[in-house]
Formats: C-alpha cells, structure tokens, sequence
C-alpha cells in the first residue's frame, strides 16, 4: 500500500490529509497523521477521492518524534526533526542567504532510505531521504537544515528493500546510480530500541546510497527510488 500526506492544489494546507494512492486517485482516509493512522492498525475509514495530477503531494511525515541516520546497522547518530522537508521543496527557505563559499562549493545530498515505525515498534512502511549537507559550514551545523522526505510511504508487504536502486538526477541529467547493501533493518531496529521506546512517526534513515557533490542554487534534484517514487526538491537561487 502506498501512503501519503497531501493536499488538493485548491485548498493548500502545511500537514494535509492522510491518503491511500490507487493508481491515478488518492483517496482521503479519516486519520490525522500518518502516525496515528498506523497506531490504529493502518486501517481507516474512506473519504473523498482526488485525482493524483491535481493534489500535491507533503512530507509524509512532518514532525517525526526522533530520527536516527544510520551508516549501519551497528551505529546511528540523531539528526533534526525540524528539518524535514517535503516533495517540491525548496530547501534553502529557511537558511540565511548563501555565503560566497556555498555560492562556489555547492552543496551535497546523500541518497538515503528511510523507514518509518508504526505499531509496535515495527518498521510500517518506507520512504525516500535526500540528506543535504553543506560543506561551507563546520559539523554538525552542515547537516542541520534540510532533510527531503517523501513521497510516498510504502508498506513492507509491497516493497522488497534487497536491491533497492537509487537515481539522482540534478536539472535532468543523472548524477549517480546506486544499489542498496545488506542493510538490517531488524537489527537496526532493534539498536534503536534497546533502553528506550520508538513512537509511531519515528524514522531509521538508511545508510547513504549515493552522493552528489556541487550543487548549486538555482538547481533542480530528483531523487528516485523504484517502488516508493521521485522524490523532488529544489535549491534557491542566490
């Protein structure tokens, strides 16, 4: 099942409606979140339908309670939840104007997998990050002001995570291709668990799949994973 947070393109709104999408319609399920909807066992009473071309798609996750980055399944650090940003983005609003060493260097984005929990401590579902870096600024403020998270969130039993492939293209052209590894998501899950407790919304980012290296404002990123969807963003100009 593929999962959403959206809005029609008539009636704008920051968090929006949960959705089911079904082809080329999404349909309005009665939950506030995505989180909630997963704490009621993932089913929801049905409401109106939309066209797919005419709604636009949100972070499916908006304020996520924690999110931990894996690089594997051994060993995470805390990232910001209020950095997440969603499909069509642009992730510099929130940043001060660019320094002329970001002007010249660019900025990075890591391709990432990211699994959100549902119930039960259990991975309910997966969905693509765009980890952006800026190298102009000293750790960990480089990583502190964009994660890009979306489309769609899809569920395990329709979505094999062995071999998932990465494609990021930055103004059309494909900058990197790449293959997932033998991430653990159980262990990984179970690392993240120990001495505490997961809530619903949580994310497991995966480890980096890909990178891509100067990207400057004024610029155009897809990143695309088959099965969950493109995940698009853009970078102001100057």
């Amino acid at each position: 099942m593929q999962l959403c947070m959206f809005h029609p393109l008539d009636h704008p709104m920051e968090r929006g409606w949960v959705g089911r999408i079904d082809g080329d319609r999404v349909i309005q399920l009665a939950a506030q979140t995505l989180q909630s909807l997963f704490t009621g066992g993932g089913k929801a009473r049905e409401h109106a339908e939309y066209p797919l071309a005419e709604v636009r798609l949100l972070a499916p996750v908006l304020h996520p309670p924690a999110i931990r980055v894996f690089e594997d399944q051994t060993t995470f650090a805390f990232a910001n939840p209020a950095a997440i940003v969603g499909p069509g983005a642009d992730v510099l609003t929130r940043r001060e104007v660019p320094s002329n060493s970001l002007l010249q260097g660019g900025l990075t984005i890591l391709a990432r997998v990211a699994g959100v929990i549902g119930a039960d401590d259990a991975v309910a579902g997966f969905t693509a990050l765009v980890d952006w870096r800026d190298p102009a600024r000293a750790a960990p403020k480089d990583r502190d002001f964009a994660l890009g998270l979306g489309p769609v969130v899809v569920t395990p039993d329709e979505l094999d995570t062995a071999g998932l492939e990465v494609i990021v293209r930055v103004d059309e052209s494909e900058r990197a291709r790449a293959t997932s590894n033998e991430f653990d998501w159980r262990a990984a899950r179970d690392l993240a668990a120990k001495g505490t407790r997961l809530y619903p919304g949580d994310l497991l980012v995966g480890p980096a799949l890909a990178a891509v290296h100067g990207i400057s404002p004024g610029s155009f990123v897809e990143l695309e994973v088959p099965g969950i969807g493109v995940l698009d963003q853009v970078v102001s100009g100057a």
